[in-house]
């Protein structure tokens, strides 16, 4: 079964049988960055590059790729703290929220949460924790002062935290309490989906199995998705239920997690694990070397975005852009490889 991501709609890369809670369709953002030596043309950097994904309720969709590709910026045109260039997000039958003016967004930001990587700038210093926590309560008139104490409370509760913690202020916790914190922050309006930006890269290792114990508790208990943003393959490995690897501002891959990692399809996704360190050093897993550094996203190549660096690039690969297609049972990828128009021919 083969379903083309044409501009404009989407393939829908839920599980089979899901009704999808958040729906991103054709995102592009480019970032002026200069003008060439004339003066003459306007230089862009095109961060992100027509992204359609799906996510259905209760799930965690893993986000990687590498550091440069338009994950973080994703994140954010997703929720509108940048406005797009062009494309769509649409949260569980609301309007396009790209057309939406601030006001008419407020509603829905109580829906659409995150959680930032930092959790030393993330918080205010000025603040108390109990302030932190309660001001989305505030904004959002859910409800009265005394409530609101309440509310804080068996929010810090949930994410283990001690209620003496309110009259605090950020400076005085640890990092994982940080990030707690920020967790109870977002957990205050009860949102639908929750958009987790790297929040345990910036954590001991020690404490990152607690916070990903947490994050994992608290779905199962409200039923929340994730978008999960990360790097670490592993920690990615553990939580999510389907991955989607980016590469310079494009999905090229998005399967289920046990597909994905037993069988990664597109040759960037399988660099991109064979690079993982093995634990055990009996075990010596095939490198994959990538030619060349990754390309400029001021401009990129012309066909697919991948080509220069592929090992099993052929013919149509530097003039033919592969569209997202289901090649397996739920499994999504953006190569000409496997695309039976094409008769592979390497290119030396």
């Amino acid at each position: 079964m083969m379903m083309s991501s044409e501009q404009g709609s989407v393939p829908n890369t839920t599980l089979a049988g899901s009704q999808p809670i958040l729906t991103v369709r054709d995102m592009r953002k480019s970032f002026l960055v200069g003008r060439d030596a004339l003066w003459r043309h306007k230089l862009l950097l095109h961060a992100v590059r027509g992204v359609s994904f799906s996510l259905e309720r209760g799930e965690t969709l893993g986000l990687v790729g590498e550091s440069g590709c338009g994950k973080t910026t994703l994140a954010r045109l997703i929720l509108q703290l940048i406005r797009p260039d062009s494309g769509s997000v649409y949260l569980d039958g609301s309007p396009d929220l790209c057309t939406l003016s601030q006001a008419a967004l407020r509603p829905y930001r109580r829906r659409l949460q995150i959680i930032f990587q930092d959790p030393y700038g993330s918080l205010n210093p000025r603040m108390t924790v109990g302030s932190i926590v309660g001001e989305p309560l505030i904004i959002h008139r859910l409800c009265s002062k005394k409530e609101r104490q309440e509310r804080v409370k068996a929010l810090l509760h949930e994410v283990g935290l001690s209620p003496r913690a309110m009259n605090r202020f950020p400076h005085e916790f640890s990092g994982g309490q940080r990030q707690r914190i920020g967790i109870a922050r977002a957990l205050a309006v009860g949102p639908d989906v929750i958009v987790a930006d790297e929040p345990v890269s910036a954590l001991d290792v020690s404490i990152r199995s607690q916070i990903i114990n947490l994050l994992e508790r608290l779905q199962e208990q409200f039923q929340i998705a994730y978008l999960f943003v990360s790097h670490d393959l592993s920690v990615v490995a553990h939580l999510s239920h389907r991955v989607a690897v980016m590469y310079l501002g494009e999905l090229v891959e998005i399967a289920p997690k046990r597909a994905l990692f037993g069988e990664p399809l597109h040759p960037y996704t399988q660099a991109l694990l064979a690079a993982v360190p093995q634990p055990d050093p009996k075990r010596k897993a095939p490198r994959i070397l990538l030619r060349g550094e990754v390309p400029s996203p001021v401009a990129p190549p012309s066909g697919c975005s991948f080509h220069p660096r592929c090992p099993l690039v052929f013919q149509p690969c530097s003039t033919a852009k592969p569209t997202l297609c289901e090649v397996r049972p739920n499994h999504f990828v953006a190569c000409h490889l496997y695309d039976p128009e094409y008769v592979r021919t390497p290119v030396s």
